[in-house]
């Protein structure tokens, strides 16, 4: 049989290349499971690693599809930092499309492009509202911050299939689940002409630099992080357990809300009930892989975005199904996970690992125990 012990050190450069080998162990199953399938396994990786790449356009998509990964992982960085788990980010993704949708609903022919900025306002007012409940139950009754935000996103689900069947149905739209059209006074500009990429890019790239700056270069980061590693201490210092709570739930509602109303906005026009993509549940893959860093997130941003795509390319090019881009997620995932259990532990037999147990133990009590002289007895004063 075979146990985890701890190791006495841990390797730094693993715990940067770490991602690395998860991602090659990734591909190799890869491999196995086009084969098993029964398709080419060069082609199959050349729909996911090559053809996201070849163009231009396809790099334009690339970017389209990394953005709002970005977005939502830049906030859940900021959690999961702060040792918050905010798992409902596609709730608040969700809400953040529901309230941008409805102020662009409301432009008409003499509205002119400054309509953008309430959009994106609206969005991130929303996905703060629906993270706003999460860290309220969680401050003022102790709920599990995990479950609640789980369950919120299948309520906020809920409440788009509401508005797209109901008050905000297209009476234009033959029957179809879905608002109108939104105007295009209320599209967000375009970065290329040509591209769908937006200055979504951009707003997610100067994140990435906000997000860096909060936490390795303000006392307020700094109070986020003691308050996740070591709660005590943070208490010492007089951070307020309840303040980094609200702080990290809200920016990372914000941020998701962000992503929602730039993709509603954006690339989509319109809601409608497929406006949930799996961005805010990737997005904690996303988080992961890049160690949390908003360095290391731009790069794991742009490898799940390939696995979106390629999941879509496998489906029409090799008639697979599109769940394959879940697959790849979830052994990403799970091989980043094996590899970061085994940076931190090693797996000894357990005879072994007992027997160095019991020499340790030992060695400790010897290295402990004082050397005595002996001592002489006496009778009748004499030795």
């Amino acid at each position: 049989m075979f146990k985890l012990e701890p190791r006495p050190q841990l390797s730094r450069f693993w715990t940067y290349g770490s991602p690395i080998l998860a991602l090659l162990i990734t591909v190799v199953i890869g491999v196995a499971l086009f084969a098993l399938l029964g398709k080419d396994p060069v082609k199959g990786l050349g729909v996911f690693f090559w053809e996201p790449i070849k163009s231009g356009y396809a790099l334009g998509e690339l970017m389209v599809k990394a953005t709002p990964l970005l977005i939502i992982a830049l906030g859940l960085a900021v959690c999961f930092r702060s040792n918050v788990w905010n798992i409902g980010a596609e709730g608040q993704f969700v809400m953040g499309a529901i309230f941008a949708g409805g102020v662009a609903l409301l432009a008409d022919k003499g509205t002119g492009p400054w309509i953008v900025v309430p959009i994106l306002m609206a969005g991130i007012l929303g996905g703060m509202v629906w993270a706003g409940i999460v860290a309220f139950l969680r401050d003022k009754c102790n709920a599990n911050e995990i479950l609640v935000s789980l369950m919120l996103v299948y309520v906020a689900t809920l409440l788009l299939g509401y508005m797209v069947y109901g008050p905000w149905k297209d009476p234009a739209g033959y029957n179809f689940p879905q608002t109108k059209t939104f105007d295009a006074v209320t599209q967000i500009p375009r970065l290329i002409k040509g591209s769908r990429v937006s200055i979504g890019l951009l707003i997610a790239l100067v994140g990435a630099g906000a997000l860096w700056v909060f936490l390795f270069r303000t006392r307020a980061g700094f109070a986020q992080q003691v308050g996740g590693l070591a709660p005590a201490a943070a208490r010492y210092a007089g951070f307020s357990a309840r303040r980094a709570v609200w702080i990290a739930l809200l920016t990372s509602g914000g941020a998701a809300g962000l992503a929602g109303a730039l993709e509603v906005a954006g690339p989509i026009g319109q809601l409608t009930p497929y406006v949930p993509a799996g961005y805010g549940f990737a997005a904690i893959i996303v988080a992961f892989v890049g160690r949390l860093h908003p360095v290391g997130m731009i790069f794991s941003a742009i490898l799940m975005s390939m696995f979106y795509i390629g999941g879509e390319l496998a489906q029409s090019r090799l008639g697979l199904p599109k769940s394959l881009t879940g697959v790849f997620q979830g052994l990403l995932l799970f091989s980043l996970l094996a590899c970061d259990t085994l940076i931190v532990y090693r797996v000894r037999r357990k005879a072994a690992a007992k027997a160095a147990s019991v020499a340790a133990t030992t060695s400790s009590l010897q290295a402990s125990t004082p050397l005595t002289a002996p001592v002489a007895r006496t009778t009748g004063g004499q030795v």
